[in-house]
């Protein structure tokens, strides 16, 4: 299931929404004075299927995406999960930045992007654009 440049495109400005968005609610938090809770990759991931799947019945056929792509992304998703826990785990450690929530998002969407565009070709079950 490799991803075509089209797809990696309108994912990379999906995930740059949704760190946008998390900048957005941190500000906020810190407005009203309330903590920030703790935020993990896991849940950026979930955050990210859960705007495909709302971009993908709203938009889906406009831009390209077939009806399976959800699916194929959750699979992707799972099969890069550990790999993309451990690279933001040690980027967190290394990076000494605060772990807010646009940050882990920012760092696990780089991670899952990494993964994604280096994965083997797999020619009988390619995503391709429709």
């Amino acid at each position: 299931m490799r991803l075509s440049g089209r797809q990696i495109g309108l994912l990379k400005e999906y995930m740059h929404d949704l760190v946008e968005q998390a900048k957005q609610d941190e500000a906020t938090t810190q407005t009203f004075g309330f903590a920030s809770q703790a935020y993990r990759s896991d849940q950026a991931i979930s955050d990210l299927l859960a705007i495909l799947d709302d971009r993908i019945e709203s938009e889906g056929v406009q831009v390209g995406l077939p009806v399976e792509f959800l699916h194929q992304m959750w699979t992707l998703c799972n099969e890069a999960n550990a790999e993309v826990e451990g690279t933001v785990w040690l980027q967190r450690n290394l990076d000494g930045e605060p772990s807010t929530k646009s940050r882990v998002r920012d760092l696990t969407y780089r991670a899952l992007i990494e993964y994604l565009e280096h994965r083997p070709e797999e020619p009988t079950t390619t995503c391709t654009d429709e």
